[in-house]
């Protein structure tokens, strides 16, 4: 038994179960199809029966299979992962394999029509899963924390950069899943620990800490895997607020959050709220925001609630609900604190709808010091400074046909964040000449005698123009 999941993994490996040879043999219209929860063109497509259709069929669709010579059922179902009669085998979980080239175990699959879900469902690794693996940093830590491991997908990025990992969760049917996914993925040494926050980890210090909490918002907590019990979006507040206390000088927390839209409120200064005080650095994104009613259905759906017969019910209590709360929307974000050793730090909240160059956590450590840099710098401090263009910015003019001046100009960034910031002609001027080589102040004074401007005034102006420029990377500060 001790060996199940080396020799499965070894199966797995041999018969194309990995991330790539799945995509391969579904092809792009099954694939896509599964996004929408249609199983019938991936049905289609593994109906030769060779192994490796065999095991996207056991796995990945859950649907019964005849019980193939080659496959250990009986380690298996001893196990608890498949169950056997009359000559079929039936997967118990969903086993997929990562784009880490590991292996994440979870519960089955919850499709329109099945049982309901069970209190403690261990979600599997999705989109969410995803974003937060994009986003967290890929500099090497010594401590790492996953806080809400569930089915432990954010340890397999883990455990190549970071020297111990903690993975916590509430739920010890995520733990036990969590740990086999571990094991087939052949990743040795997690410290795994069970309770709500940070309790398991009281007293510890920890270089990174990242979270996929249980961050949906409802009228209760049904699920362990998405809702807390908290009332509203509480649990996310008070795991950004805890969070400074358990990071070690220098140390980062990158989780993702809900949050309300209140009537009458700046949903900034809400989840801007959440982080004063915590004597980080804060950076807060909005990547989307759903209508209290498009929020009720997804999650509904998640829980394959649509069409039963309580489904009216639980769609018409979420509603009111938010109703009696004046909630107008419902957003969702990352939210990352540094814990910088400012005795000044600064907290910037924004929204970026537009697609981001990934993985983010190549570059977030640039970003986290460029929002605490920008801020803390003197307005002279800046003016002695040798600014750089940074890569991939262009410049965009546009105005009237046969305009001696242009009307809009816009510095855009085809990398990073891919930001845009409509500037004058001063700001245009500076980027075109900005490549580290000499300080903002003499530049200024060459800009103003082109173009007959007075170079006092500039001077005085610049640092507050340039603050958002460096802060949002259209320009570096130059360390060579």
């Amino acid at each position: 038994m001790n060996d199940l999941p080396d020799r499965l993994r070894e199966l797995l490996l041999d018969t194309g179960y990995t991330i790539d040879g799945v995509r391969e043999r579904l092809g792009t219209v099954a694939a896509t199809a599964l996004a929408r929860e249609e199983t019938v063109p991936a049905l289609r497509a593994t109906r030769d029966g060779d192994p490796l259709a065999t095991l996207i069929r056991l796995w990945w669709l859950g649907v019964p299979i005849e019980a193939p010579g080659w496959l250990p059922v009986d380690g298996l179902a001893a196990a608890g992962l498949v169950t056997s009669a009359g000559g079929l085998v039936t997967s118990t979980v969903h086993l997929q394999p990562w784009e880490t080239g590991g292996y994440v175990v979870s519960d089955r699959k919850v499709r329109p029509g099945d049982p309901a879900l069970r209190e403690d469902h261990v979600v599997g690794a999705g989109g969410a899963s995803a974003n937060l693996a994009q986003l967290v940093s890929r500099r090497p830590v010594g401590r790492a924390l996953d806080l809400g491991t569930g089915c432990g997908v954010q340890v397999l990025h883990l455990a190549g950069r970071a020297g111990e990992v903690v993975a916590t969760d509430v739920n010890p049917r995520a733990l036990e899943l969590a740990q086999l996914s571990w094991a087939l993925s052949g990743i040795e040494g997690v410290d795994a620990r069970r309770g709500s926050l940070f309790d398991p980890v009281e007293g510890e210090r920890f270089d990174l800490v990242v979270s996929n909490p249980p961050f949906v918002i409802s009228p209760r907590g049904r699920f362990t895997y998405r809702e807390s019990g908290f009332e509203a979006d509480g649990f996310c507040r008070d795991l950004v607020r805890l969070a400074p206390r358990f990071l070690s000088p220098g140390g980062t927390c990158q989780l993702l959050a809900n949050w309300l839209h209140v009537d009458g409120e700046d949903w900034r200064d809400r989840v801007g709220g959440w982080l004063a005080g915590t004597g980080c650095d804060g950076w807060v994104v909005q990547r989307d925001v759903q209508d209290p009613a498009e929020y009720a259905e997804l999650w509904l759906r998640d829980a394959a609630e649509q069409g039963t017969p309580r489904y009216r019910e639980l769609y018409d209590d979420w509603l009111a609900w938010f109703e009696s709360m004046d909630v107008t929307g419902i957003g969702f974000g990352w939210i990352s604190l540094h814990d910088s050793g400012s005795l000044d730090p600064v907290v910037r909240v924004e929204e970026l709808g537009q697609r981001v160059e990934l993985p983010v956590g190549e570059y977030v450590d640039e970003v986290l010091a460029s929002i605490g840099a920008t801020h803390r710098l003197t307005g002279e401090e800046l003016l002695g400074a040798r600014l750089e263009v940074a890569e991939g910015v262009l410049e965009e003019r546009s105005g009237p046909p046969g305009a001696e001046d242009p009307a809009t100009i816009v510095l855009r960034q085809t990398r990073g964040l891919r930001r845009s910031a409509r500037v004058g002609t001063v700001e245009a001027a500076l980027a075109g000449v900005c490549d580290g080589d000499y300080p903002l102040d003499p530049l200024l004074a060459a800009i103003a005698e082109l173009t007959g401007e007075d170079a006092g005034v500039l001077r005085a102006r610049a640092p507050e123009v340039l603050r958002p420029l460096l802060a949002e990377g259209f320009f570096h500060i130059s360390t060579s």
